[in-house]
């Protein structure tokens, strides 16, 4: 999977835009709308969707619905790569009923943000994720972690890259 450089010989692109894109909209798309997009993403070939979050219903509305919408997807859900975003233990046992082959965790590079999107520090956060990444391998999902706040923070600024190599 690794080139001579040490580089990897392909790599995946995400698209994030049903959960990523929606979750902050001021309008919450029924959950057949949703679904509608996603079934559409797929039929243009993307290779991997970020459809949902299992993160509390009554702090990100717009994705209260995470269950429904995995239950309308079920179809699709053996035939492509569909990841959910789990914040913690509560979101992965949700994600985990809900059938989902493949979780998605993220950290931050900062402060501030840990704090405000994951009620954390950087440790700490890091440190919840660390069973949860366990338990969901030992399920057999795939497992994928992201940064936040690689290249700048709306509270800090510009981040240093030695911040984002220690959280990664």
């Amino acid at each position: 999977m690794f080139d001579r450089s040490g580089l990897p010989t392909a790599v995946t692109v995400y698209e994030v835009g049903p959960r990523d894109g929606l979750q902050n909209e001021s309008v919450v798309l029924p959950t057949a709308v949703k679904a509608e997009l996603i079934k559409r993403l797929v039929g243009t070939g993307i290779p991997a969707i970020e459809v949902a979050s299992f993160v509390r219903p009554d702090l990100v509305p717009a994705l209260a619905d995470a269950e429904e919408l995995l239950a309308e997807l079920a179809p699709l859900l053996a035939a492509h790569r569909m990841s959910a975003l789990v914040p913690n233990q509560r979101g992965l046992d949700r994600a985990m009923q809900a059938g989902v082959q493949e979780i998605a965790v993220f950290a931050s590079a900062t402060e501030s943000f840990a704090k405000a999107n994951l009620n954390n520090s950087v440790a700490g956060s890091l440190e919840i994720f660390g069973p949860v990444i366990k338990q969901a391998r030992d399920a057999g999902l795939r497992v994928r972690g992201y940064i936040s706040m690689c290249f700048g923070d709306p509270w800090e600024g510009k981040v240093p890259t030695n911040q984002v190599v220690d959280v990664a």
